[in-house]
């Protein structure tokens, strides 16, 4: 499986906001600093999160994002889905393993084990374990610099 740098950007950005779900909103400018994203890059991969119903959002001075949910009920799977579409992780010389009639199709079910395993350990990791991870991590820093 690859993970796109837009799905890595919105990964990190949810992880920040559950660092931060204790403020009313986060400024879309704290995020992309602390991350190191690029502030309108950072918009466009917001903007998709907000549409999936992930974020709100206000504009304006005092404008900002906050997550919908509790952190404790979005998966890293949930947001990857959103910003990169399927999570198959394996094909073969470009092509998907379902329908071959060569050799390959004989892999079909590992593959579909190594995909399941995926979809298993991001559809169980919560932005909820994952700030408690970096708040194990770097206790004496505001945000972990992923």
């Amino acid at each position: 499986m690859r993970v796109s740098a837009k799905g890595e950007y919105a990964i990190r950005a949810m992880l920040d906001l559950a660092m931060h779900q204790g403020q009313d909103l986060v400024p879309i400018q704290d995020v992309a600093r602390r991350q190191g994203i690029p502030q309108r890059y950072l918009e466009q991969v917001l903007l998709l999160l907000k549409r999936a119903g992930f974020l709100a959002s206000k504009r304006g001075s005092a404008g900002g994002y906050r997550l919908v949910r509790s952190p404790a009920e979005v998966s890293v799977g949930d947001v990857l889905r959103v910003v990169e579409g399927s999570l198959t992780p394996v094909e073969v010389a470009g092509r998907p393993l379902r329908g071959r009639r060569d050799a390959a199709r004989d892999l079909a079910e590992l593959w579909q084990e190594v995909a399941d395993a995926v979809a298993g350990v991001i559809d169980r990791t919560s932005f909820e374990e994952l700030a408690e991870r970096v708040a194990r991590r770097a206790p004496h820093r505001a945000m972990y610099h992923i």
